[in-house]
């Protein structure tokens, strides 16, 4: 009778432990946290498109990763910090995800940095921009797909920083902007900085801060520059080709990539030169070539800029589960991440080991008008390597 009360005990044992072990071993609970709603929507929208198609490819489309299920709960964070940061602690807390990724804007992101480590759960940051994501205000659980403000600055000083230069820097009035600029300054050696004009994002006049950017940049001897390092819709770039400045004042645009709708205005401006994140049709390499083929298959457009952004970020959270073989564990996945290389669009990335940062390749590009396309096509001048850039590492670990 004895030995019976404990077999049945223990079959009520299993039978209750039961559903919670299978929901646990059967699942990988992912939050993708995102700007769907807000000036940042069309990055947010491309970059959950790439996620999920990135998932389907890195998986051969059973979304399935040493026998469990990838299930992937959307949230839109409104482009608000407070609203991302409560998002990101319900998903830890309420929804029991084993990783987070996103968001779009670097204010968000910055509010989101603490609740990773009060969690202890990985948040994988794509495609917000802010150094001080893998800078300062970094903590273990951090990991960045995304490139930071100093790849974009060490990428268009390979492009712009020349002696004889001079350079007005346009950026939005947030941590984007505000250190994308700081990185800007940090990478530019030869050229002269003479001004630094911050607008809201949002902004739909531009004319004031154009024109003291004209009044800082017309009298300069050199070549004069607006460097533009811009977020969200509307973009200056209309009126600046409005206002026809190289032919006023010989003052020439310098800007990094952009979605496919605001190189439109890029095709007003034939010849200039930046250096990119990502554009469809320069890396050569399957990732991408599978890429560009599903989203024209479903979309009948190419891929766009945070496409790319949120494919890179699946690829590398099914190259770390598959790393620890499934298991959700923070320490072990924060193990198997460090160092780790995975493919992305874009050829391979590598996570750096001490700050979390994905190092990748960067693209000098020149704008060629081509009937064939709506906006300015932006034709590979050459790839910047990863290795070429010196990327501080401003963590202070």
């Amino acid at each position: 009778m004895h030995r019976r009360s404990l077999i049945a005990l223990a079959a009520l044992a299993t039978a209750l432990v039961s559903p919670l072990a299978q929901s646990q071993s059967k699942e990988v609970k992912i939050a993708l946290i995102a700007s769907k709603t807000g000036p940042l929507e069309a990055y947010a929208k491309q970059t959950i498109v790439g996620f999920n198609m990135g998932l389907s490819y890195a998986t051969g489309g059973t979304m399935m990763v040493a026998g469990k299920k990838l299930v992937v709960i959307e949230k839109d964070d409104q482009g608000k910090p407070d609203v991302g940061k409560s998002l990101l602690a319900a998903a830890y807390a309420d929804d029991k995800v084993d990783i987070a990724v996103g968001p779009t804007a670097s204010p968000v992101a910055l509010a989101m940095l603490p609740v990773a480590e009060e969690y202890k759960k990985i948040l994988l940051v794509e495609p917000a921009v802010a150094d001080s994501i893998t800078g300062d205000k970094w903590n273990k659980y951090i990991f960045r797909t995304g490139r930071n403000s100093s790849q974009d600055a060490a990428a268009n000083a390979a492009a712009l920083d020349q002696p004889g230069n001079v350079i007005a820097f346009l950026a939005n009035d947030n941590a984007f902007g505000r250190d994308g600029v700081k990185a800007a300054k940090d990478f530019t050696k030869k050229a002269k900085v003479v001004h630094e004009e911050y607008l809201p994002v949002g902004t739909t006049d531009f004319t004031a801060g154009l024109q003291r950017i004209i009044d800082k940049l017309k009298d300069q001897p050199g070549r004069k520059y607006i460097s533009v390092g811009w977020s969200g819709a509307p973009t200056p770039f209309g009126k600046i080709a409005d206002l026809d400045l190289k032919k006023r004042y010989g003052i020439e645009l310098a800007t990094g990539g952009n979605i496919l709708p605001a190189m439109v205005a890029y095709k007003q401006f034939p010849e200039m030169e930046g250096a990119l994140y990502y554009y469809f049709g320069i890396p050569k390499n399957p990732v991408n070539e599978a890429m560009v083929a599903e989203h024209y298959k479903q979309f009948k457009a190419p891929p766009d800029f945070f496409t790319a952004g949120g494919f890179s970020a699946a690829m590398a959270v099914v190259t770390a589960l598959k790393k620890t073989n499934g298991d959700t564990n923070t320490n072990k996945l924060i193990t198997a991440m460090e160092g780790m290389s995975f493919d992305t669009p874009k050829g391979k990335m590598t996570f750096r080991k001490e700050d979390h940062q994905a190092m990748q390749s960067m693209y000098h590009f020149k704008i060629k008008v081509d009937p064939a396309f709506a906006w300015g096509v932006p034709e590979l001048v050459r790839e910047i390597k990863a290795e070429e850039m010196n990327i501080p590492i401003r963590n202070k670990r």
